[in-house]
C-alpha cells in the first residue's frame, strides 16, 4: 500500500526543538574541559569553568524557551523536543511546559555527549538512564532517539530492544523508512542539517532572512513533490539559537507561511513514525 499522509496532505512537517542546555560538557559535572560547541566560539582544552559559555546555554532556558513555546502555542502547532535527559531534570518547569503544550519529548541521550565511544554495556546503560529520566521528568516514556552526531553499529538494535519506535540519526531521505539490520525493525525518521539553525553558528555571516529563505525554499520543493510521492520536512532548532530576539521572527514567519498552505500535516515525529508504520508493514 502506498504511503499517504492523513487527509491526503502533501507534506508532513516535523518541527524539532533540541534541548541541550544544562547537559553540555561542564567541569562541574566532571568533564575534562568545558563545552566547545557554542556561539561564543571559544574552545578550551583545560579544566576551567567557562562562565561565558555556560551563561549562553542558560539564555536558551531563560529567554529562548519561552519565545519558542509561545510561537508554537499561538499557532496551535506541535513540535518534537529531543532533550538530553539531564537538561530537563535541571529545568523541571520547562519539562512541564513542553508536556502541557502537547509536544513530544524525544530522547537526546542522558547527557549531550557522544555515545560512539561506548561499549555495548555502557551504551545500553546510557539509553536506559536517559529513557527513565525523561519518563520521570515528563510523565511519558520517550519513543524516539537522537544521538549527538554519532552513534554505534548496535544503536538501533539497542533502541528497538528498549522499546523505541523510531531513530533520527539519518540524513539520507525525505520520508521515513524501515531499518531491521539489528534484527528488530525500527522506523528511521530522517533528519536535516542543511536547514538547521545551527547554521547561524557554523556560518556567522548568515542572516535570519537568508535562513528563512532557505527554509521556505526547502518547504516549497518538498510540498510540490508531495503531490506525487510522500514527503517529510524536518526543521531543526535550538532554544539558545533560534530563541534570540533577532532570530525568533524568522521562525515565526516560517510558521505563518506554512499555516497559509493547505495540505500540510504539522505533526510530532512520533505521530509521523506511527502513521508510517501503520501504513507500511516492516520488512
Amino acid at each position: 500500500m502506498a504511503l499517504r499522509w492523513p487527509e491526503d496532505a502533501k507534506l508532513a512537517l516535523s518541527i524539532v526543538v533540541n534541548v541541550e542546555e544544562g547537559a553540555e560538557a561542564r567541569v562541574a559535572d566532571g568533564d575534562p574541559a568545558p563545552e566547545s560547541v557554542d556561539e561564543i566560539g571559544i574552545a578550551l582544552r583545560r579544566p576551567i569553568v567557562a562562565h561565558a559559555n555556560e551563561s549562553n546555554y542558560r539564555y536558551g532556558l531563560r529567554e529562548g524557551a519561552p519565545r519558542v513555546l509561545r510561537a508554537l502555542r499561538e499557532r496551535g502547532l506541535p513540535a518534537t523536543f529531543p532533550a538530553a535527559a539531564l537538561a530537563l531534570e535541571r529545568a523541571p518547569a520547562l519539562a512541564q511546559a513542553i508536556a502541557a503544550g502537547g509536544h513530544e519529548v524525544c530522547c537526546h541521550g542522558w547527557r549531550w555527549v557522544h555515545q560512539f565511544r561506548m561499549d555495548e554495556a555502557e551504551e545500553r546503560a546510557f539509553i536506559r538512564r536517559g529513557t527513565e529520566s525523561l519518563e520521570r521528568s515528563t510523565g511519558t516514556r520517550p519513543v524516539g532517539w537522537l544521538s549527538r552526531y554519532l552513534h554505534t553499529e548496535r544503536t538501533r538494535q539497542l533502541l528497538a530492544e528498549a522499546g523505541y519506535r523510531y531513530h533520527m540519526d539519518d540524513y539520507s531521505a525525505d520520508a521515513p523508512f524501515w531499518d531491521s539490520a539489528g534484527g528488530r525493525p525500527i522506523v528511521v525518521m530522517p533528519y536535516a542539517l542543511d536547514s538547521n539553525d545551527m547554521k547561524f553558528w557554523q556560518a556567522p555571516g548568515l542572516t535570519p532572512r537568508q535562513w528563512l529563505e532557505y527554509a521556505l525554499d526547502t518547504f516549497e520543493v518538498l510540498y510540490a513533490e508531495g503531490a506525487h510521492a510522500p514527503r517529510m520536512m524536518s526543521l531543526g532548532l535550538h532554544l539558545r539559537i533560534i530563541g534570540r530576539p533577532g532570530r525568533i521572527g524568522a521562525f515565526e514567519s516560517f510558521l505563518d507561511r506554512v499555516r497559509e498552505r493547505e495540505g500540510v500535516w504539522v505533526a510530532t515525529r512520533a505521530q509521523i513514525a506511527d502513521h508510517f508504520a501503520a501504513q507500511t508493514p516492516p520488512p
